[in-house]
C-alpha cells in the first residue's frame, strides 16, 4: 500500500475535544483506527487519539476515491481526515463524542499496521507479559494513557507548588560514590578508573544536604532513584521521588509544607478536599494497634493485647508464651462468622504460618455460644474475659496469635488487611493520610549481631534520647517521620544531624570506625566543619502517589516502561549481554558457571 503525505495539512483539533457546539465546523483530525465498519454504501471509522474517539463517516455523498481509501482502513492504521462536524443519525451515549461525527471530504493514510498481537481495547484480555512485550501498543489503551496524563498533571502541580513556596529545583548527579543506604546499589564500572565503580543513587540524600550547606535553603527535585532489590506491586528498581530539603526548620515546618502540597494536589487534580492538619501516630502506637508502620486507617479492627488476660489460663500455648516473654494478641472481625467458615479460617491459618506464626487460634461466634479452637482448656471466666477484651459479639470472628511480640504484631497486621479485603471493608474513594512519627533510631540486625540505622545515619535522634546512645540503643527514637496514605508509605524523612560531634557519636554507636565513616561519608562530614544550618526534609514517592490517585493496584500501570519481577524489561530485552570489546574496555571478565558457583559459596561463607 502506498502511503500518503501530509503535504502541509495540519491537525486543527483532537478527537475527544469536539462537541455539539462544533457542528458545522471544518476540522482536520489525526489518529489511529480503533475499528472500521463497512456496511456497503456506508463506512464508519472510529478514530482514536489520546483525548478520545471520534466517528468518521463515509457515504454516497463522499468522493469515490476517498470512499475507496476508507475501505482499505484496518485497526491501528494511522490516518488524517478532513471534513465537517455534523450530528450523528445514531447516537452512542457511551462516548463523550457520541452525538457527532465527521463528514469526511479528504482522507490520508499515513501509516499501515499489521494485525497487532492483541486488540487495543480499554479492558484488554491479553495477559500482562504479552502487553509489556509490546508496551508501545499497550500504551495506546485509554486507561494507561489517562494514567500517564494524570502523572504529567501531578508533576506540573508539584513544580508549581514548590516554586511558589520558594523552592529551587536543582539536579544532582546520577553517577555517584557508593554509600550504604539500606538497599543494594546498582554499580557502574568506570572505563577510566579500572576496578572502580560509580553507583546509581538510591536517593539524592547526601547531595541535598550539601546543598543546604551551600546556602540553597529550599531545594526540590523530581529525582530518579535506583535500588537493586526484589520487586513487588509498589516497588520498581528505578523510581521517581519528589525530593525536598529545607534549612532553618524543625519537623513542624516540614509537615506544614508537605500538608500544603497534598491539599493543593488533591484539590487541583481530583477535586478532593484533604482536611489538614493531618492526623499523627507514633511508630509504637502504629505497631501496637495495627501491626504495621504504614497502617491503613480507612477501617477499624485494631489489635488487642490479651497477654494479661491469658497469662494464667489453662491453655498452655497462651500461658507459656506470656511467661516466656512473648505476647498474645487478637483482632476481631465484626459480622464475619458467616463469611469465615472453618474452611476459610484454615486458609487464614496457613497464611499466618507462611508469614512466621506458629499457628492461629480463633473464636467463631455463630450460635448461642461461641465456637472456639481452645475452649476445652479455658474456664468460663477466662473465656468471658477474652470476649470482653476483644469486644466480640454474636456473629463475630476473633483471630489470636501467641508468639514473640514482633511476630504476633506483624502477622495480625497482615491478617487484618486480608480479612478487610475479604469482607469488603475498605472504601475505594476515601483518602486517609497519616503521619507516623518517633521511629526507633536503631534496628537490631540478627544476622550481623549489630544495631543498624532504621533510616540513615544522618537522622537526628530526639534530644531526650541522646543519653541512651551507648547504654540502651533500643530506647533511642529518631526525629523521623513517614507520610502514609491508605496503608502505603508515600514519604520518608527526618530532621538531620548537623553537629559534627553528635554525628561522630552516631557513627560510633553504629559500629563504624573513624576510618570507615570517613571513607564512606567523608565528603559530607568534612562539609559539616564549615558551618551547617539546621535542616530536614523528605522524599515523596511520585510513582506510588500517582498509583493511589489513579486507583491502580500496581506501579506498572503508571510508569511508561516498567520492569517486571526479575527487574527486566520485556519490550527491549534489558538487561542484555554486551560485546566482549566493551568488557575489555572496562577491564571486566565474566566468570564461567563453575567459577561463579564457587564465588557464590565463598560469599555465603563470609556472610555467615
Amino acid at each position: 500500500m502506498e502511503l500518503d503525505r501530509m503535504n502541509g495539512v495540519k491537525r486543527t483539533d483532537y478527537c475527544g475535544t469536539l462537541t455539539e457546539n462544533d457542528i458545522g465546523k471544518k476540522v482536520v483530525v489525526c489518529g489511529w483506527v480503533q475499528r472500521q465498519r463497512d456496511l456497503g454504501g456506508l463506512i464508519f471509522v472510529d478514530l482514536r487519539d489520546r483525548t478520545g474517539i471520534l466517528q468518521l463517516a463515509f457515504d454516497d455523498g463522499t468522493d469515490s476515491a476517498v470512499f475507496e481509501k476508507a475501505a482499505q482502513l484496518r485497526s491501528e492504521f494511522v490516518c488524517m481526515a478532513t471534513g465537517t462536524i455534523r450530528m450523528r443519525s445514531s447516537i452512542n451515549p457511551e462516548l463523550p463524542t457520541g452525538k457527532i461525527e465527521v463528514e469526511v471530504t479528504d482522507l490520508r493514510i499515513l501509516g499501515a499496521s499489521e494485525t497487532p498481537p492483541f486488540e487495543i481495547l480499554p479492558d484488554s484480555a491479553a495477559n500482562e507479559e504479552l502487553r509489556l512485550t509490546y508496551r508501545y501498543l499497550d500504551l495506546r489503551r485509554a486507561p494507561l494513557q489517562r494514567n500517564i496524563l494524570m502523572r504529567h498533571k501531578i508533576t506540573k502541580v508539584t513544580r508549581d507548588y514548590f516554586d511558589e513556596n520558594g523552592f529551587i529545583e536543582i539536579e544532582t548527579p546520577t553517577l555517584i560514590k557508593s554509600t550504604p543506604e539500606g538497599a543494594r546499589d546498582y554499580l557502574v564500572p568506570s572505563r577510566v578508573h579500572h576496578g572502580s565503580f560509580f553507583a546509581l543513587p538510591q536517593s539524592p540524600q547526601l547531595y541535598k544536604q550539601l546543598l543546604m550547606l551551600s546556602g540553597f535553603d529550599r531545594y526540590m527535585q523530581i529525582a530518579r532513584c535506583y535500588r537493586d532489590e526484589d520487586l513487588r506491586a509498589d516497588r520498581q528498581p528505578e523510581f521517581t521521588q519528589i525530593d525536598l530539603e529545607m534549612s532553618f526548620v524543625e519537623k513542624e515546618d516540614v509537615f506544614a509544607i508537605a500538608e500544603g502540597y497534598v491539599k493543593r494536589l488533591f484539590h487541583e487534580v481530583l477535586g478532593v478536599e484533604v482536611p489538614t492538619p493531618l492526623p499523627r501516630m507514633t511508630y509504637t502506637d502504629a505497631m501496637e494497634n495495627y501491626g504495621s508502620d504504614k497502617p491503613d486507617i480507612r477501617f477499624d479492627m485494631t489489635i488487642r493485647d490479651l497477654s494479661d488476660v491469658v497469662e494464667n489460663c489453662g491453655f498452655s500455648v497462651f500461658s507459656s508464651t506470656v511467661q516466656n516473654g512473648g505476647t498474645v494478641r487478637a483482632i476481631t472481625a465484626k459480622n464475619a462468622a458467616n463469611v469465615y467458615t472453618r474452611k476459610e479460617i484454615d486458609k487464614l491459618t496457613e497464611e499466618a504460618k507462611g508469614i512466621g506464626a506458629k499457628g492461629l487460634a480463633y473464636i467463631r461466634w455463630v450460635d448461642e455460644q461461641p465456637a472456639c479452637s481452645f475452649a476445652k482448656f479455658m474456664t468460663e471466666a477466662d473465656m468471658q474475659a477474652i470476649l470482653e477484651r476483644t469486644g466480640a459479639q454474636r456473629g463475630d470472628v476473633v483471630l489470636i496469635v501467641a508468639d514473640r511480640k514482633k511476630t504476633a504484631l506483624s502477622v495480625l497486621g497482615a491478617l487484618r488487611l486480608t480479612v478487610a479485603r475479604k469482607l469488603d471493608l475498605i472504601p475505594t474513594d476515601d483518602y486517609r493520610f497519616l503521619w507516623i512519627t518517633e521511629f526507633p533510631f536503631f534496628e537490631y540486625n540478627e544476622e550481623t549481631g549489630r544495631w543498624d540505622a532504621m533510616h540513615h545515619p544522618f537522622t537526628k535522634p530526639l534530644d531526650e534520647c541522646i543519653p541512651f546512645l551507648d547504654s540502651a540503643p533500643e530506647k533511642v527514637f529518631a526525629d523521623a517521620y513517614d507520610l502514609v496514605l491508605n496503608g502505603v508509605e508515600l514519604s520518608s524523612g527526618s530532621i538531620r544531624i548537623t553537629d559534627p560531634a553528635l554525628q561522630k557519636h552516631m557513627f560510633e554507636a553504629l559500629g563504624l570506625s573513624d576510618e570507615e565513616a570517613h571513607q564512606k561519608f567523608g565528603f559530607l562530614t568534612d562539609a559539616f566543619r564549615y558551618g551547617a544550618p539546621p535542616h530536614g526534609g523528605m522524599g515523596i514517592g511520585l510513582d506510588r502517589l500517582v498509583m493511589l490517585m489513579c486507583g491502580c493496584d500496581s506501579l506498572r500501570d503508571v510508569i511508561a516502561f516498567p520492569k517486571v519481577s526479575n527487574s527486566g524489561e520485556l519490550m527491549s530485552g534489558a538487561p542484555s549481554a554486551v560485546d566482549e570489546n566493551q568488557l575489555q574496555d572496562l577491564a571486566i571478565a565474566l566468570l564461567d558457571s563453575e567459577s561463579k558457583e564457587q564465588a557464590d559459596c565463598l560469599s555465603s561463607s563470609k556472610n555467615a
